[in-house]
């Protein structure tokens, strides 16, 4: 039996409340069954000093969708040859699963970016791209091509971030920044 998956990755340091809401709204959106959640190790474009260790991470990750059968979280890219790129992601999925029909979703502030994604067309040669909408940005200045193979899905942005998050930066409660079993594994942890 074939799956139409959502693949959705990063680093998540930590995993949040706007993750879990980009995600339910590309399960709203019908246009998959499943979204399968990638932790990046150290991802190829950012400076992972000072990054928190991978199996804290994973683990809030796992407790973050612990109630879910419809989000799976995989650690598949620690197993891959580093850097980890998404095309090396995407490829492996294929392969293994050629039954299934993938979507790369990110939301609508990485796609501003996405032509500096290693070999991002051959990206777009091999899934469509989901998109998380949010106010403020726009398909305007964006390569036609990306439009061309991008879903935009309505989604309502939740206002908060890993940045900061982890720099304790908050003009909202932790309690409501992060679902309360992330909140008490990081505490547990002295994580941030």
């Amino acid at each position: 039996m074939s799956d139409r998956i959502g693949i959705f990755g990063g680093s998540f340091d930590p995993v949040h409340n706007g993750h879990i809401s980009v995600i339910q709204s590309l399960l709203d959106s019908r246009l998959i069954n499943k979204v399968q959640v990638f932790l990046t190790p150290s991802p190829p474009h950012k400076d992972s000093s000072g990054q928190t260790a991978y199996e804290h991470r994973l683990n809030m990750l796992q407790l973050a969708f612990s109630d879910r059968v419809d989000v799976e979280v995989s650690d598949l890219e620690r197993q891959l040859p580093e850097p980890s790129y998404t095309l090396q992601t995407i490829t492996h999925l294929q392969d293994a699963h050629p039954e299934n029909t993938y979507f790369l979703c990110v939301g609508e502030d990485s796609i501003d970016s996405f032509n500096k994604w290693y070999k991002y067309e051959e990206i777009l040669e091999k899934v469509p791209l989901m998109v998380a909408e949010r106010p403020g940005y726009g398909k305007q200045g964006l390569e036609h091509r990306i439009v061309e193979r991008s879903i935009f899905v309505d989604h309502k942005p939740v206002d908060i971030s890993s940045t900061r998050i982890r720099k304790g930066d908050l003009d909202i409660p932790a309690e409501y920044a992060v679902p309360v079993s992330v909140l008490e594994y990081a505490r547990k942890h002295k994580l941030y």
